[in-house]
């Protein structure tokens, strides 16, 4: 079953360059793992402190892969200074064909 979340990162008004930079080293790495759908990460143009991880894997076993990446323990050590607020939503792709899933 494909597991589907959007992270959602409220930087500190003084960190924003470092969140941006923190989470846009995720995306290379992330997207080289076996079982990444996809990853992106947005960054709010009405409001720039907030961003958004959107990533998708195949299964479960994938995603937890992922948590013992090294990309992934430099980030989770590293983010919590800088951010006011974090959050993950779980989410459905609908309509998967239409993405060639």
């Amino acid at each position: 079953m494909k597991i589907t979340k959007k992270v959602t990162f409220i930087a500190k008004e003084e960190h924003i360059q470092t969140v941006k930079k923190l989470l846009e080293d995720m995306v290379a790495p992330s997207l080289k793992e076996p079982g990444c759908l996809f990853y992106y990460i947005f960054q709010s143009q009405s409001n720039p402190k907030k961003f958004f991880a959107v990533e998708s894997w195949v299964n479960n076993e994938a995603l937890e892969g992922h948590k013992h990446t090294e990309h992934y323990a430099y980030y989770k050590a590293n983010y919590e200074p800088f951010v006011e607020d974090k959050y993950t939503e779980d989410l459905e792709i609908l309509d998967e064909a239409v993405y060639g899933f």
